[in-house]
C-alpha cells in the first residue's frame, strides 16, 4: 500500500480548516475513503449504509418535528404538538418524489412516518417542547434553539507528539504554529432538562452505536475504545469509536453555545433519537395501521470519565479527547493509508464502499496478473 510522504505538496494542499463529525466517522471507517470523499471531493455514499430513501424520509421527519417545536411558542400540549407536526409532514410529503412500486406502498410509508412522529411526541416531544420554552425565557442572547441542523463547533489544536499523540516533549515548533482546526457537528435542537442543557440529534437508527447502546458508563467501554486504535488488538469498531468522538465534539460545542446563550450554570448532555428504526413497529396490514415506539439514547454517561469530571467538573473524557486530537493530526498530516488496519478495512468496509472502483488499495487485492 502506498501513501504520500509527509511534507509533500499534497499535504499542504489538503490541510483542512474544518472537519465535520461525519468526516471523522468516515476517517475511522477508512482513511482512504475520507481522502476520496473529503479531499478529492468525489461523489459517493457516506451514510452509514443507510439507503438514500431512508435518509430522505428521516430528513422529512426531522424538518416536520423541528418546525413543530419551533412553532410551539410555549404551547406544549401533546395533541397540539402532534397535530402541528402531522400537518407539516403532510405538506412535505406531498412534495416528496420518492419512487414507490405502488400507491399502497406510498400510503404505508406515510403511515410509518406518522406513527414515528406520534411515538416521538408521546415519549419525549411534549417534555422537550417545555424545555425549549424554559430556555427561551432564560437565555440572554437571541440565538436559535431549534434547527434542524443547528451547527455546533469547537476547535482542536495540534496534539503533543504528532499524529499518534504522546508527550509534549515531542512537539515541534512547526506543530505549535499550526492553526487550530474547527470541528463541526449538527444537532436538531437544544432544550432544558433540570439543570442540564441537552442537545438532540435525530438519526436514522442506533445500530452504529453498537455496544454503546447497552453500556451505561465509560469504565465498561474504555478497553474496546482504546483497542480500536491499536492495530495489534483484535478490535475494529469504527461506529462506537466515532460516536464517542462525536459526543466529545458536541459537548464542547454545546458548552460554547451555552456560554453565548448566557446559560453558564448548566451542564451539557447529548442525546440521539432514531427515526427510522422499525424494530419496534407493529403493522396490521388488514386494518392498515402502524404502531411503533422510539428509543432515546443519552451518550453523555457512557462518554464521561469520572476521573476527568472530578478534576474539571465538566462532562469530559481525557482519553477520548486525546484520541480526537490525534485523529485530527493524522488528517492534517494527510495520513490516508489504512496501513496495518487494511485487513479490517478490507473485510468490514470495502464490500459496501462506493469508492472501491477507484481505490488502488482495494484493486491491488482483487486484480492479479500471471507472470
Amino acid at each position: 500500500m502506498t501513501d504520500r510522504a509527509p511534507g509533500s505538496d499534497r499535504d499542504a494542499e489538503t490541510t483542512p480548516d474544518s472537519i465535520s463529525v461525519e468526516g471523522l466517522r468516515t476517517y475511522l471507517q477508512c482513511p482512504r475513503r475520507y481522502e476520496f470523499a473529503h479531499v478529492d471531493g468525489l461523489e459517493g455514499e457516506e451514510t452509514d449504509r443507510e439507503d438514500e430513501s431512508t435518509v430522505d424520509r428521516v430528513a422529512l421527519l426531522r424538518r416536520a418535528l423541528c418546525d413543530a417545536l419551533a412553532e410551539a411558542a410555549g404551547d406544549v400540549d401533546p395533541e397540539t404538538l402532534a397535530e402541528r407536526a402531522t400537518r407539516r409532514l403532510a405538506t412535505l410529503w406531498d412534495d416528496h418524489d420518492e419512487h414507490f412500486h405502488s400507491r399502497a406502498q406510498r400510503r404505508h410509508e406515510r403511515r410509518v412516518l406518522e406513527a414515528t412522529l406520534e411515538a416521538y411526541v408521546d415519549r419525549v416531544g411534549a417534555d422537550h417542547a417545555a424545555g425549549i420554552a424554559r430556555l427561551e425565557d432564560e437565555r440572554e442572547a437571541d440565538r436559535p434553539l431549534v434547527g434542524p441542523d443547528l451547527e455546533l463547533s469547537t476547535t482542536v489544536q495540534s496534539s503533543s507528539g504528532g499524529p499518534e499523540g504522546g508527550s509534549g516533549a515531542g512537539e515541534s515548533e512547526a506543530d505549535a504554529d499550526l492553526a487550530p482546526v474547527t470541528l463541526e457537528a449538527p444537532v436538531d435542537y437544544v432544550y432544558a432538562d433540570g439543570s442540564s442543557l441537552v442537545a438532540v440529534r435525530f438519526v436514522p437508527t442506533l445500530w452504529p452505536l453498537s455496544y454503546l447502546r447497552y453500556r451505561s458508563d465509560w469504565e465498561r467501554v474504555e478497553d474496546r475504545f482504546v483497542d480500536h486504535f491499536d492495530p495489534e488488538a483484535d478490535a475494529f469498531d469504527p461506529g462506537p469509536a466515532a460516536a464517542l468522538l462525536e459526543t466529545a465534539v458536541i459537548l464542547d460545542g454545546l458548552r460554547n453555545y451555552r456560554d453565548r446563550l448566557g446559560l453558564t450554570e448548566r451542564t451539557c448532555r447529548y442525546v440521539q433519537i432514531p427515526l427510522a428504526d422499525r424494530s419496534n413497529a407493529s403493522i396490521n396490514w388488514v386494518r392498515e395501521t402502524v404502531e411503533t415506539d422510539i428509543e432515546v439514547v443519552d451518550l453523555t454517561d457512557v462518554y464521561v470519565d469520572h476521573h476527568t469530571f472530578g478534576m474539571t467538573h465538566e462532562h469530559r473524557n481525557e482519553t477520548v479527547d486525546g484520541r480526537l486530537e490525534s485523529v485530527v493530526d493524522r488528517v492534517r498530516a494527510g495520513a490516508f493509508d489504512p496501513g496495518e488496519r487494511w485487513a479490517d478495512v478490507r473485510d468490514e468496509e470495502c464490500p459496501d464502499c462506493e469508492y472501491r472502483v477507484c481505490c488502488g488499495d482495494y484493486l491491488e487485492t482483487e486484480v492479479g496478473f500471471d507472470a
